[in-house]
């Protein structure tokens, strides 16, 4: 039976190691490979059986390689118990199991047909078999045809080991790939699933292990993935006896000419996640939007640094540089000021377009970019970054060192000694101000004595799973102050 979305372990692979754990297991003995097909496809009528599916009119879908076995050995399970069924073929088959699969099938009394779009009419569930992990590059113009004619259907579409068209290890997807309801991934899980485009078509992502738990546990996972249950215990009840300084201080810096709202969201995001004390360090004109309905917030009307934000950077237990901070002189001496203070920061927006423009590298700061400020630090498009997103955070850490958040669908976390991903959150983030936000949580979780990777992880959990609260009133329209009633409940919640 396949485990549950609520119990997927957090151990992520690349294909490669799947590979290999498959190796390890069968030693290259057809009948042991073809054991895991069998096994496979087990687990994928389970897996119908418990989403209610069986006996609906379905269609299966077989490519030409093992993908394409799983789907025939399927189908012959499905043929034998007498379920309505239809096997179309994008191709002849290439594999020594993909060949004893059909030939099983048909001595079963199963049809092969060639792929026909007319077949898909009237399917109310189709069965995606076409390409498995080994695939990756442009697909061919008739294999993109059919996935088109899969997503157009309106049948729920069930995914043998990930949808055709995503690539394992990347998650990305050129140019198209099936969209679907629910991917059950075979081995283990394929990291590509939790990030990029991989996000969107990928739905419910469920595991059927094979048996290759044992192989793969002496492998070193390539990534770790999280969700709400890492705040369980991580924070902990204060001392009956404690005070705001004991809660750390944190100074946030930005808010230049007409975007006093940036930091003020990143100063009230700090307060939220529990720090006792933040000050904030904007244009002057921008205390009375800072101060008119978040008082709690000290503020410094800063046109020029001199000694006294040299003193409010000294004063602080973390800081915050970036929302709002514009890209003049203004904006550059603060930036320069942080450069020059021994304390963890956090860096996001416009301090990290000044990064980019004067590359630096230390390991006391977490460095905030999303797509395009990345594409800027590592000079490259943005389109060379989500070509590989597990390669950009790490190539950031190793230019820039310390935490590198890259934010996104399925946002990854590298500190050069592992990476995490954060399938966290939704589409509603999409918003002015949400991550200035994410900022304020990871400085106020540090400046509460968490160490800068764990603050982290934990920051953008947060962020994300207030986030899903907020949606409960729907993604479209949210707004970033939205999450602020959600992040106090989190940090407060049970599970820490």
């Amino acid at each position: 039976m396949p485990n549950s979305v609520s119990s997927l372990p957090m151990a992520l692979y690349r294909r490669e190691q799947i590979r290999q754990a498959e190796f390890a297991v069968c030693q290259g003995d057809s009948d042991a490979l073809y054991q895991l097909v069998e096994q496979a496809a087990d687990a994928a009528l389970a897996l119908l059986r418990l989403e209610s599916r069986l006996g609906l009119q379905t269609v299966l879908l077989a490519g030409s390689g093992n993908n394409g076995a799983d789907a025939l050995a399927l189908a012959r399970l499905m043929l034998e118990r007498g379920l309505p069924l239809r096997v179309l073929a994008s191709a002849d088959g290439k594999t020594v199991e993909h060949r004893r699969a059909q030939k099983a099938f048909e001595a079963a009394g199963g049809v092969v047909e060639p792929y026909n779009k007319e077949a898909l009419d009237g399917a109310e569930v189709i069965i995606d078999g076409l390409l498995g992990s080994g695939t990756n590059g442009e697909l061919r113009a008739a294999m993109a045809g059919i996935i088109q004619d899969i997503n157009a259907s309106g049948a729920w579409v069930l995914s043998l080991d990930l949808p055709s068209g995503v690539d394992a290890d990347t998650g990305n997807v050129n140019p198209i790939a099936v969209c679907a309801d629910m991917t059950l991934s075979f081995g283990g899980l394929k990291q590509g699933l939790f990030t990029s485009r991989a996000r969107h078509f990928a739905g419910e992502v469920r595991l059927a292990s094979l048996g290759l738990e044992a192989a793969l546990s002496q492998e070193t996972p390539s990534a770790q993935r999280v969700d709400g249950q890492f705040l369980k215990d991580l924070l902990g009840r204060r001392p009956r006896d404690s005070h705001k300084g004991q809660s750390g201080k944190v100074t946030v810096m930005g808010g230049n000419h007409g975007m006093a709202g940036a930091v003020r969201l990143a100063g009230e995001a700090c307060l939220r996640a529990g720090a006792g004390l933040v000050t904030v360090i904007s244009q002057p004109e921008h205390q009375l939007t800072v101060n008119a309905n978040r008082p709690e917030l000290m503020f410094w009307g800063c046109e020029l640094v001199d000694m006294e934000v040299y003193l409010r950077l000294g004063w602080a237990d973390v800081l915050v540089i970036g929302p709002g901070l514009g890209r003049d002189d203004w904006g550059y001496n603060l930036f320069k000021a942080v450069g020059m203070s021994d304390k963890p920061c956090v860096l996001d927006a416009d301090a990290l377009n000044f990064l980019a423009k004067e590359p630096r590298r230390q390991q006391n700061w977490v460095l905030t970019p999303h797509p395009g400020e990345a594409a800027r630090l590592l000079g490259m498009s943005v389109a060379e970054v989500e070509l590989d997103r597990f390669a950009a955070v790490q190539k950031l850490q190793q230019t820039y060192g310390g935490v590198v958040l890259l934010k996104g669908a399925g946002t990854l976390i590298c500190d050069g000694e592992q990476v995490v991903v954060a399938p966290v959150g939704n589409p509603g983030l999409a918003s002015g101000g949400c991550g200035d936000v994410l900022s304020g949580i990871i400085a106020a979780l540090m400046a509460q004595g968490l160490a800068p990777m764990t603050a982290t992880i934990a920051g953008v959990v947060v962020h994300g799973e207030a986030a899903d609260l907020a949606a409960a009133a729907g993604e479209r329209g949210m707004l970033a102050s939205d999450l602020m009633p959600f992040i106090r409940q989190l940090v407060n919640s049970d599970l820490i």
